[in-house]
């Protein structure tokens, strides 16, 4: 039975206006079927090369004049039958024109929502909208929007995800950002060359493309074989300072703002209450110039990088306003495992330690590129003691903390009596975090 007035109040409801996306969308579209000739090409060159050579003039200006046209009217009738709308408590995306898909983004489970602007799409001036979403892998988007279209309807689903009114939500605009950190280029290029990774595959390309060439004489398998490891040192170097170029943190009521890119521009967003772990990076050739790297674990989130490269000092001060509250234990304050434990982990044992303060877990590990892990307590999902028949007979184990973004932090090769010490009191400090612990919510 409706109570009275019920069905009126949702008759007088005016109803949901439904908006197209941006209208350079076709185009963005219309490479699909293109881009299926091209990978049937690129799977089969044989067969593509022999079907080509078969073309007569004609013939290709036929296909031309149907394949053109075609690929024009799928980009057009996908745009055209795409919409989306806002409600009091979603945002809807409808698309297809046989096959019809409507998605409901709650907007109570949104968790960070980014604009995107690659190079092609930062000249037409539009911008691609991405959510993160709890309880999905894949990121739904919106391609393309006007640039300033799509920064307001950021801005204005996070009021509503924030709790502001529906009428109210678009007149809140975007938050406002104070910078905390950017990262100079010169700076950004001289960490990447300090890292080992991209030194390394060069190595192993000087070391393997010979031995190709001597044993096989065919410059087609050296080529093979050189442009994939050229490709991974390309891709931890160049491609990495094209990725993070410009790399700048500011700090909104919404979140820390991430904003980078050389040739494609991203604005993500850091959501408050969200983070599950921080790690600081501090690889070998970095610590002279007392340099670290910040990583992140983020519920719902694929965002897991929050500054590439700055000063501790600096880095610590970002870190303090992901975990407010929370101070990052200096090296003297980490307890290594016992001695014994060398026989379990030949010298790499040196490199592991602990610090429970009343704020985090934090477990170190690695000797070369030391990696320090910061887990809130209330963010512990579970404790769990390990111990194989070694680490028994040398009366050690490991404690690991699992996360709510899937991830664990181990604590290893710790004295079995504090390890069991530390199972029990963990699970209690996990307890009272959760408690004491503020809200997950949008600009609270």
């Amino acid at each position: 039975m409706t109570a009275p007035g019920v069905d009126d109040a949702v008759r007088d409801r005016p109803p949901v206006a439904e908006r197209r996306l941006h209208p350079v969308t076709p185009f963005r579209r219309a490479w699909a079927p293109v881009a299926v000739l091209v990978g049937w090409a690129v799977h089969d060159p044989d067969q593509a090369q022999r079907h080509l050579t078969r073309l007569t003039t004609d013939t290709m200006l036929i296909a031309l004049a149907v394949v053109v046209p075609a690929a024009a009217l799928y980009g057009f009738c996908s745009w055209w039958f795409t919409h989306f709308a806002v409600t009091d408590t979603e945002l809807r995306i409808r698309t297809g024109l046989v096959f019809r898909r409507t998605a409901h983004i709650r907007l109570e489970r949104v968790q960070a929502i980014d604009v995107t602007q690659p190079l092609l799409a930062r000249i037409a001036g539009v911008a691609k909208l991405r959510l993160d979403v709890v309880g999905t892998d894949k990121k739904d988007e919106l391609a393309f929007l006007g640039a300033d279209e799509a920064r307001a309807l950021r801005a204005e689903l996070l009021a509503r995800a924030a709790g502001f009114a529906p009428e109210t939500a678009h007149e809140v605009g975007e938050a406002p950002s104070t910078r905390l950190l950017r990262v100079p280029p010169g700076v950004l290029a001289l960490s990447l060359a300090l890292t080992g990774a991209a030194w390394g595959w060069l190595l192993v390309a000087l070391v393997v493309v010979p031995v190709v060439w001597l044993v096989s004489g065919s410059p087609w398998t050296v080529l093979a074989a050189a442009v994939p490891l050229l490709g991974a040192a390309g891709a931890s170097s160049v491609g990495r300072f094209v990725t993070e170029y410009d790399w700048t943190v500011g700090e909104s009521p919404d979140g820390l703002r991430v904003d980078h890119g050389l040739l494609d521009r991203a604005h993500e967003t850091v959501p408050p209450g969200r983070v599950q772990t921080v790690r600081i990076v501090e690889p070998l050739l970095w610590r002279r110039r007392g340099w670290v790297r910040v990583e992140l674990d983020v519920a719902g989130s694929s965002n897991s990088l929050l500054v590439p490269v700055a000063p501790r000092e600096v880095a610590q001060a970002v870190v303090a306003r992901v975990l407010p509250g929370v101070t990052v234990p200096p090296h003297e304050a980490l307890s290594r495992p016992p001695r014994r434990a060398r026989w379990c982990v030949p010298v790499w044992w040196r490199g592991y330690g602990l610090a429970v303060t009343d704020a985090v877990f934090a477990a170190r590990f690695g000797l070369l590129r030391r990696s320090l892990a910061l887990v809130p307590h209330a963010k512990v999902q579970s404790v769990r003691l390990a111990q194989g028949p070694w680490e028994r007979a040398r009366g050690v184990a490991d404690v690991h903390v699992d996360t709510g973004a899937g991830k664990t932090v181990t604590a290893r090769l710790r004295d079995a009596s504090e390890a069991a010490e530390l199972l029990r009191a963990q699970a209690e400090r996990s307890r009272t975090g959760r408690r004491d612990a503020r809200p997950d919510r949008w600009m609270a």
